[in-house]
C-alpha cells in the first residue's frame, strides 16, 4: 500500500513542492493549509486529499487528522512546514504579534504533532518532520521573534527524538537556508516605529546587509528533496541541513567562538 503524508502549510513554497514531489514518487498526500478551496493546482493530483488546517485552531487540526485517516487510511509521516517570520524592534512589536509568531511557527506545530500521535502509536510506527531553518542555529539581528520560534523548534525536537523512539516514531529536522519563496512577502512580517530613531540605524544596517547580500537562494524543489531524503533514508539521522547557504553558516558558527562570530555578523551589518 501507498505511504502518506500530511504537510502543513502546502498551499505555497516548500510544502506545496514536497506535496507535488510525494506525489510524484506514488505516495498519498493531505495537503493542508487555510484555504483549500483556492488550490487549483494540486487538486488536479491524484491520491491528493486538499484539507483545511489552521495551526492555531485545534479542532480544525483534529478534523483533519480524522479526515486523513477516514480516507487514506493511515498518516507514516507528517511534515510540519507551516510557518512565517516576524522580524522587526521587539519593542515596536505588540504583544499580540509575539503570541502569534509563537502559536503559529511553536504551539501549532505541538499541536499538529500531538494529533497524530496516538495514530502513530497505534500503529508502531511514523516519522514527524519538523521544517525549522538555520535561523534556528544562527541568530540574525531583529530576529529575536522568528530566531527564538526556530530555535524552540530545535529545541522541542531534539527532546522529542528519545521520547517518540519508545514508540517506533522517528524525529527529523530539516534547516533550510534562504529559499526562493514567498517568506519576504505574506510570509514576512516586520515590525518598527520610525519614532523610536535609537533603533533605526540598527533597522537601516539590516536592510541594507540583506539587499548586499551574494547569497544565491535554494528552490523549494532543492529543499523538497532533502525532505524526500529524511522521509526515505529509513535512517536515525535527525538533522538534515538544506541549501549550500545553510551548510556554510552552520559550518562557520560551529567552528567560531561567540566573539569571533558574532563580530563577523555585526561588521557584515555595519554595527
Amino acid at each position: 500500500m501507498a505511504k502518506t503524508i500530511l504537510i502543513t502549510g502546502a498551499s505555497s513554497g516548500i510544502g506545496k513542492a514536497s506535496a507535488k514531489r510525494f506525489q510524484a514518487e506514488g505516495w498519498n498526500v493531505i495537503a493542508t493549509m487555510r484555504k483549500p478551496e483556492q488550490e487549483q493546482e494540486l487538486s488536479q493530483l491524484d491520491n491528493v486529499l486538499l484539507a483545511r488546517i489552521d495551526v492555531t485552531e485545534p479542532q480544525s487540526i483534529a478534523d483533519c487528522v480524522a479526515q486523513g485517516i477516514e480516507h487514506f487510511g493511515a498518516i507514516d509521516v507528517l511534515l510540519n512546514n507551516a510557518g512565517y517570520g516576524a522580524y522587526g524592534v521587539l519593542e515596536a512589536t505588540p504583544m499580540e504579534k509575539i503570541h502569534r509568531q509563537f502559536d503559529t511557527n511553536v504551539i501549532g506545530l505541538f499541536e499538529v504533532t500531538k494529533a497524530v500521535l496516538g495514530h502513530m502509536r497505534s500503529n508502531g510506527s511514523g516519522s514527524i518532520i519538523n521544517v525549522s531553518s538555520m535561523g534556528g542555529k544562527v541568530a540574525f539581528p531583529l530576529g529575536a521573534l522568528y530566531h527564538g520560534s526556530k530555535y524552540a523548534v530545535e529545541g522541542l525536537s531534539e527532546a522529542l527524538y528519545y521520547e517518540l523512539d519508545a514508540i517506533g516514531v522517528r524525529v527529523k529536522l530539516v534547516e533550510p537556508g534562504l529559499v526562493n519563496t514567498n517568506f519576504a512577502g505574506s510570509s514576512f512580517d516586520f515590525n518598527n516605529d520610525e519614532s523610536m530613531s535609537e533603533y533605526q540605524g540598527v533597522v537601516a544596517n539590516l536592510m541594507q546587509g540583506f539587499a548586499n547580500s551574494p547569497t544565491q537562494p535554494s528552490e523549494p524543489e532543492d529543499i523538497a528533496q532533502v525532505i524526500w531524503t529524511a522521509a526515505t533514508d529509513g535512517s536515525s539521522q535527525l538533522r538534515y541541513i538544506a541549501g549550500a547557504d545553510a551548510e556554510a553558516i552552520i559550518a562557520a558558527r560551529k567552528a567560531q567562538s561567540d566573539e569571533e562570530f558574532m563580530g563577523g555578523l555585526k561588521q557584515q551589518f555595519g554595527f
